[in-house]
Parts: C-alpha cells; sequence; structure tokens
C-alpha cells in the first residue's frame, strides 16, 4: 500500500513541471507574419509609333561622264598651236579651240582645188556654147537626124562630171583643213592630253581624252528582291547620294534614268543608272554652296521607294513566326500577328497589326502564355518607393511615442 509521501512527491514533481511549461511558453515569441511574395513576372516595354513610311533601298557606285570622248588625229601635221586651257584638269567649252595643226599644206590643197573647179567650170561653159552651136547647124540639115555624138552631148556629160570632180576636191580639201583645228566637242573637262606644241602628228595619232561636264552617272547594283520595293522598278525614282569633299560628307540629288536590263554573271545583281546634271556646279549660280561632285568619286546611295500609309519598326529578335507580344491595358501578355514589308538591318518595318500606343514587350520571359499577368518594370519600382514610404511613416510615429514616454 502507497504511502503519502509516495503520493504527493510525483504531484509536486507535475505541478513544477505544468508551471516551468508555462513559465517557457509565456516567454516564447510568436512567429514574425511573413510579407505575401507577388511572383508576377517584370517586363520593360516600348510605346509603338505609327507613321508614314518611305522605303529605301541603299546601293553604292562610282561617278563617271556620261560622254567621254578620245580625241584622234585626223589629218597629218605638226602641232603650231596648243590652248592653255588644255591641260589635266582643265574645263572648256563645245568648240574651243584645243591645238592646230599646220594648216599650210590644206590651203594650199584648198586652193588647188578651187582652181581645178574654175577650169573645170570653163570648160563645161565652152563645151555648152559649142553643143547649142552644133544643135543651131543640124537644124538646117533637114533630111538627116542629128545623133547623140554630132550634138556633142558625151563631150558635154564629161565636162559636168569633172565638174562635180572639182566640186568633191573643194570639199576634201575644206574638210581637211577644218581638221588641223582640234576642238572640243561639247563642253568638257581634260582628263589628259598626249601631245605637246612643235610634235608631229599622223593620222590616228592619240591626242587627248576628255570628259563631258553636263552629266554625270553613278551605275548602282541592285539586288533583284529589293526591286519591288521601287515604283517603276526603280526607273526615275529619286537618289540620294552621300560622299565625301574636302573632307566632309556631302549630299547630292540624282534621277534614276534607267535600268540596264541584263544581271551581272559575278556579282549576280543588277544595274540601275542614276544621273545627276552639272555634277561640277559650272553653270550654277554663284551664290550657291553647292560641291561639285567629281568624277571618280566614290558614293553611297539610298534610292527612293515605295511609300507606307503607316508602319513601324520593330527588333527582329522580337518577331517569332510572324508575331510579337505586346502588353494589353489589363496588363496581361498578348500576341498579335504583323504584316511584315521588309527587313532593314536589326530591324523589320511592320504595316499591319500595331497601332499606336500599343506596348510592344522587349524583355525576355522563360515561359510565355497568352494571357498571363505581367507587370512593369516602374510599377515594381513605384511600389517599393511606397512601401519605403510606410516603413519610414512607422517608424517615425513609434519614434514620436517613445519620446513621449
Amino acid at each position: 500500500m502507497a504511502t503519502k509521501k509516495q503520493i504527493i512527491i510525483p504531484i509536486v514533481i507535475l505541478a513544477a513541471g505544468v508551471a516551468a511549461m508555462a513559465g517557457l511558453s509565456s516567454m516564447k515569441k510568436p512567429p514574425e507574419e511573413k510579407a505575401e511574395v507577388d511572383n508576377t513576372p517584370i517586363v520593360s516595354v516600348s510605346d509603338i509609333s505609327v507613321a508614314p513610311m518611305k522605303l529605301e533601298v541603299a546601293s553604292h557606285g562610282m561617278v563617271t561622264p556620261k560622254y567621254e570622248t578620245q580625241l584622234i588625229a585626223q589629218v597629218n601635221g605638226e602641232i603650231v598651236e596648243l590652248s592653255d586651257t588644255f591641260v589635266r584638269g582643265g574645263f572648256v567649252k563645245k568648240d574651243q579651240l584645243l591645238a592646230r595643226i599646220d594648216p599650210s599644206d590644206y590651203q594650199a590643197a584648198l586652193i588647188d582645188a578651187q582652181a581645178s573647179m574654175a577650169t573645170a567650170r570653163a570648160a563645161l561653159e565652152k563645151e555648152v556654147a559649142q553643143g547649142k552651136v552644133a544643135e543651131r547647124e543640124w537644124k538646117q540639115i533637114t533630111d538627116t537626124s542629128p545623133t547623140e555624138l554630132s550634138l556633142r552631148k558625151p563631150q558635154l556629160a564629161q565636162e559636168l562630171a569633172r565638174v562635180k570632180a572639182a566640186q568633191a576636191a573643194i570639199l576634201r580639201a575644206e574638210r581637211n583643213l577644218e581638221r588641223t583645228e582640234i576642238r572640243a566637242p561639247y563642253d568638257a573637262m581634260i582628263d589628259n592630253r598626249s601631245i605637246g606644241l612643235g610634235s608631229f602628228v599622223t593620222v590616228g595619232k592619240d591626242i587627248g581624252h576628255v570628259l563631258a561636264t553636263a552629266t554625270a552617272e553613278v551605275r548602282l547594283p541592285v539586288a533583284d528582291n529589293q526591286l519591288e520595293f521601287l515604283a517603276n522598278k526603280g526607273v526615275n525614282a529619286k537618289v540620294n547620294l552621300v560622299g565625301v569633299y574636302a573632307g566632309k560628307a556631302t549630299q547630292w540629288s540624282a534621277t534614276i534614268k534607267r535600268s540596264e536590263g541584263v544581271v551581272d554573271n559575278k556579282s549576280r545583281m543588277g544595274y540601275l543608272v542614276a544621273e545627276l546634271n552639272d555634277p561640277y556646279q559650272l553653270k550654277a549660280a554663284k551664290s550657291t554652296s553647292n560641291s561639285p561632285l567629281r568624277f571618280g568619286s566614290y558614293v553611297n546611295a539610298k534610292i527612293i521607294g515605295n511609300n507606307i500609309t503607316q508602319a513601324t519598326l520593330v527588333p527582329r529578335h522580337l518577331v517569332v513566326s510572324g508575331k510579337v507580344a505586346i502588353l494589353d491595358n489589363d496588363s496581361k501578355l498578348h500576341y498579335v500577328d504583323i504584316d511584315i514589308v521588309r527587313q532593314q538591318g536589326s530591324h523589320v518595318i511592320v504595316a499591319n497589326g500595331l497601332a499606336n500606343g500599343d506596348r510592344l514587350i522587349t524583355s525576355a520571359l522563360d515561359y510565355p502564355v497568352d494571357g498571363m499577368k505581367l507587370a512593369l518594370a516602374s510599377d515594381e519600382t513605384q511600389l517599393e518607393e511606397k512601401d519605403a514610404e510606410a516603413e519610414s511613416s512607422e517608424t517615425q510615429m513609434a519614434n514620436n511615442k517613445e519620446s513621449g514616454e
């Protein structure tokens, strides 16, 4: 049978344990409440701006004259006169005298031809008179018909032929005399001169090379798939030429005048030919500040193409299967189909599918799903600022309360 002591001791120990547990429980701090975590993906966007756009096709080329001429001697002789402007880089007007070949022999040949003409005309007139006399004499004879020979018609034809030959000799002598003067065939710039004063030239001798200054040409290579962006396949399109003059980037305006109509067998490119009037600004007013476009210059070209009424540029890497991701008014992901007109460098030109004010998502998403909720980076920043302001306000209130106590 248990004693009284044996019964009381366990009860005391149990009561002490309960009291200790109660004390420890009162000392335990309640768990802190954790803030709710927002796992909404944060994205960055770019506002879409739609506006009329003019397409351009880029190209390049070398500036050349539309016409160039190799001057060749057409008669033999010594060079007795040279123009001061007949030097490399000199500018000359149409029909301006460049050089003169000794004309003495050709002047003498012209005089000789003129003398032969005078002799032939005198002989012709004499033969005409003799023919008339013969015709009157035969009219007095009634029983016989005159022959061609008796009327001296063969002799008349012979003298007439001699007159024509003399005329031809005069024309030849005059032409040879004219050829002793080497004149510019058009307004030109001298590219080179191959003769000197006192040198002797023969028929076919190279005298010099001239470049027409009225019009410059630029052959512009264009890929076949770029022609669809040009009205009338580029003919009559405006071209902006960009080059360097006197160390500064300069721009000139030209016009596509024709297509060469063939594809180069090496580059597989077609060629459009642009023309520019008065490239050296020789006829321009002195008040204008346009820079000359020199032959041999290398220029980049932008051919003005078709107009698009509404278009925008979109980075090419944002387009996936003909769609782009936008952030709608409810801050949700939405994919839209777009109509791509052409690729332009790292961008594509979009004609349909996007409107002014659309927000194009420019950041990458790990697992994008159409309709998923998104947040903007600017929204996150604003939320953090509000939290910081609230925390600062609570801290201030606590400090004021402690100081009051």
